[in-house]
């Protein structure tokens, strides 16, 4: 919240309660964020980070803003933010259709949670690094960055919108799907350690 010493609205407080009860796959691991504080009268924040032996994946921010009266630009009283930043292999980073292509895991990750979302927004970012010079022996790496947005519709329950935010991420590392019997194409896994 905002101001911890103001009362949040039931509602507010009731979707924060279920944020924190979420338990996503195994490889992602929640903690929590200071939330930004002039987003919105109240907000929450989570951080996520997708861990396989030992290697950090891919990681990312959720935020929970909410409007008591509601936001005209939301259509909505509640609002999420969410940032994922995943490492690529290299040529991956080439591909044309990379920035559609993960834009439909996010809508593929809320729809199949037969989620309710209006006015999504967001950008796809793809960059690679060379290092030079003192750095010239690190391997280039490429990285995949995604800001996205959306109101959830009436009723919603915000630890879904969680849960499938955490389901895009873990894609966005590479994990392949929880689910069977779903085909999904993950991205090959970075080898090596992140660069700094």
């Amino acid at each position: 919240m905002n101001d911890p010493g103001a009362r949040a609205p039931f509602a507010f407080r009731q979707a924060v309660t279920s944020l924190a009860a979420v338990r996503p796959r195994p490889e992602v691991r929640l903690s929590p964020l200071p939330a930004p504080r002039r987003l919105a009268p109240y907000a929450h924040a989570v951080g996520a980070a997708v861990q396989v032996d030992g290697e950090e994946l891919a990681d990312g921010r959720f935020v929970l803003l909410h409007a008591p009266d509601g936001d005209e630009t939301w259509r909505g009283d509640f609002r999420v933010v969410t940032l994922v930043r995943a490492d690529l292999e290299p040529e991956l980073s080439t591909d044309p259709l990379l920035p559609e292509v993960a834009w439909t895991w996010l809508t593929e990750a809320l729809e199949g949670r037969g989620l309710d979302v209006r006015e999504p927004g967001g950008t796809v970012t793809r960059a690679e690094s060379r290092y030079f010079g003192g750095l010239a022996d690190r391997p280039a790496g490429a990285e995949l960055e995604m800001r996205a947005s959306w109101t959830p519709g009436d009723g919603a329950d915000a630890a879904a919108h969680l849960l499938a935010w955490c389901a895009l991420l873990a894609q966005c590392a590479g994990l392949p799907p929880e689910t069977a019997g779903t085909t999904v194409t993950a991205l090959p896994r970075r080898r090596g350690p992140r660069p700094a």
